[in-house]
This record gives structure tokens, C-alpha cells and sequence, in this order.
């Protein structure tokens, strides 16, 4: 996927200024796709000059004038065409699962900092997905009341939701394995 998809989606969910744009990914989007402000902007200007977004500039009171974006119907197709191609499985790279095979060949005590660290930074993930569910999509009948796009954020919410417990799962039992592995280790005797 590239950032002009990311872009496109947002765009279609609610039109606006490339700050505002911004704010989404670093609340929202940005926990599925990340990118910089910086980037943000200099796609919007490529995206600009290839038609697949409408800009139209709004005067501020006592403040430069901002760009406010919508997608074009060039950039609707582009989306289209982008949603009909086959999705190929993602390879997958982790660093923490060589680093926690690796640990077998030295002293798994950095490393159960490291997973401890891991594990505070998807608790506060998980933490964040569930008060996002709370603030938007929970209430008496919130689900009856839900357009399809909303729907979709949700599901999309969901399965964040769903991976974070998965991780903070494995992150615990990787944990209890390494501590079990120090545990049994003979405590290194000091040298001469």
C-alpha cells in the first residue's frame, strides 16, 4: 500500500487541511500506516498535480490561508483500481522474535527489559484502541445507528483491538519463558 491510499481513505472519511489531515494519522490511521507530517504534505502536492485530490484554498482571519483537500474523481479511481488488486500475504520481520531465539546464546536479562518495554508500550496501545471504542462506538443502540463507514472503522478498531490482546498475550508468555530460562541458568560465578 502506498501513503496515497492511507491518504485517499482518510480524505473520502472527512475532507479537509493537510494539519488536519496530519492530527488523524497521529491518532488514528497512523497506528495502521505511519508517516510523517512532512510526508503527508509532500503526497498531497504530488497528489495535487496528478488530480486525484481537489484543493481549495480558505482564507483565516489574521493567519495565512490553508489548503483544504477532497478526493477528485481521479483520485477515486486511482482508490478503486487500488481495491480491486489481490492482497499477497505480508512477509513477516520481527526483530524482537530473532532477538528472543537469540537469547538461548546469552543472558536473557536485557532482553526481558526489552520485552517488559514492548509490553508497556501495547498495554498504552491497547489502552488507547479501547477508550477510542468507548468514546465512539459504544452507547445504547450504537450499533443500529452505525453508517457503513463507520461500520468499517469499527471492525478495523476490532481487529487492532484483537492483535494488541494477541500481542500482550505472547509478549507475557515470552516473559514467563524467559524468566523460567534465567531462573534455571547457574548464576555466573566471578572471575579470579
Amino acid at each position: 500500500m502506498a501513503l496515497e491510499h492511507a491518504i485517499l481513505v482518510s480524505l473520502l472519511e472527512k475532507p479537509g487541511s493537510g494539519y488536519e489531515l496530519a492530527r488523524r494519522f497521529d491518532r488514528s490511521i497512523g497506528y495502521f500506516w505511519t508517516a510523517t507530517h512532512q510526508q503527508i504534505y509532500r503526497v498531497l502536492k504530488r497528489m495535487e498535480g496528478d488530480g486525484w485530490v481537489d484543493v481549495h484554498e480558505v482564507s483565516q482571519q489574521g493567519k495565512p490561508d490553508k489548503k483544504h483537500y477532497s478526493v477528485a474523481a481521479a483520485g477515486q479511481a486511482a482508490l478503486s483500481d487500488w481495491l480491486h488488486e489481490p492482497i499477497e500475504p505480508e512477509s513477516v520481520r520481527h526483530d524482537l522474535a530473532v532477538k528472543i531465539r537469540g537469547a538461548a546464546f546469552d543472558d536473557p536479562a536485557a532482553l526481558i527489559r526489552q520485552v517488559e518495554r514492548y509490553h508497556q508500550l501495547h498495554s498504552e496501545r491497547l489502552a488507547h484502541y479501547l477508550a477510542g471504542e468507548s468514546r465512539d462506538f459504544t452507547g445504547p443502540d450504537a450499533s443500529a445507528h452505525l453508517d457503513d463507514m463507520q461500520e468499517l472503522q469499527h471492525v478495523v478498531l476490532r481487529g487492532g483491538i484483537a492483535y494488541e490482546r494477541m500481542t500482550l498475550a505472547w509478549l507475557e508468555d515470552v516473559l514467563a519463558t524467559l524468566r523460567r530460562i534465567q531462573a534455571a541458568r547457574p548464576a555466573e560465578r566471578p572471575g579470579p
